[in-house]
């Protein structure tokens, strides 16, 4: 048999045995030996293909750590600028609603005139209890003048400097106010003690005090406008064999938390010794 006889019979043989190879998977006969080989194929597929899925996160982990990072310090900053934004936009509604109570209390005096001014300090001597605001003679502001809130009295101006100016609280103990028990008619002077609390003291014996009633500005002596609320008050004291009884009164004002002031600039105290 010679070379060309050979090759044609090894050809039909592949041919046949081809052929038998798609009757059979044509019928169905060979899916189990398919799955006899394809299984270990796929197996050792999945296996290199969890390897190199493995290596390729390795090799890219620190690239992606450093973006992961550099994100995250974007993100924090993002987020502090946010709380920044967040927290001057509270500081402007809480200022809008200060500023709109003060300007409903304007506009329930119109006899007054009137300048709001920020606090920007205080001081903290227990000796002496008052706050600093950012007006001052550039702006009109004379000593004596008094400083309200849309709920009260506050104090008065007792120094000025050219942009800025002191306001003695009603706290002070060295402050002198005389005020008018709403209910009763009593007249008394506001005397403020060392350890916080405020008393109305010089109040006729006969006067019938009860808790509850409002304390205003009486306008006597000249060193502040009449009607003016300073407080209410929580309790009485009342003694036989003293010539007059003393209250305890709450103020109106919050005195410990002040951040807007109102200033009635045409206001002038008049005093008995001609002094200001």
């Amino acid at each position: 048999m010679n070379r060309s006889s050979t090759l044609l019979l090894l050809a039909i043989t592949l041919i046949l045995i081809a052929s038998g190879i798609l009757v059979l998977s044509l019928g169905g006969m060979l899916d189990s030996a398919q799955d006899l080989i394809l299984r270990p194929i796929s197996a050792i597929q999945s296996w290199i293909s969890v390897r190199y899925t493995a290596l390729s996160d390795l090799l890219s982990s620190p690239g992606d750590l450093q973006s992961l990072q550099a994100r995250n310090t974007e993100l924090e900053v993002e987020v502090a600028q946010l709380q920044q934004e967040i927290i001057g936009l509270r500081e402007e509604i809480a200022e809008t609603e200060i500023l709109a109570a003060l300007l409903n209390y304007a506009r329930s005096k119109p006899e007054n005139r009137y300048m709001a001014a920020d606090v920007i300090g205080v001081d903290t001597s227990p000796f002496i209890r008052s706050v600093w605001i950012g007006r001052g003679s550039d702006d009109g502001i004379l000593a004596g003048m008094p400083a309200i809130t849309e709920r009260g009295l506050a104090g008065r101006i007792v120094e000025v400097n050219a942009t800025s100016a002191r306001i003695q609280l009603i706290s002070d103990p060295a402050i002198a106010v005389n005020v008018l028990l709403q209910n009763s008619r009593a007249d008394g002077v506001l005397a403020p003690q060392r350890t916080g609390e405020l008393w109305i003291d010089l109040i006729n014996q006969d006067a019938q005090i009860s808790p509850g009633e409002i304390v205003i500005t009486s306008g006597l002596g000249g060193r502040f406008p009449p009607d003016i609320p300073v407080g209410e008050v929580i309790s009485v004291r009342k003694r036989d064999f003293e010539l007059f009884q003393q209250a305890v009164i709450q103020p109106t004002v919050d005195i410990t938390n002040l951040d807007i002031i109102l200033i009635i600039t045409n206001f002038r105290p008049f005093l008995l010794d001609g002094s200001e």
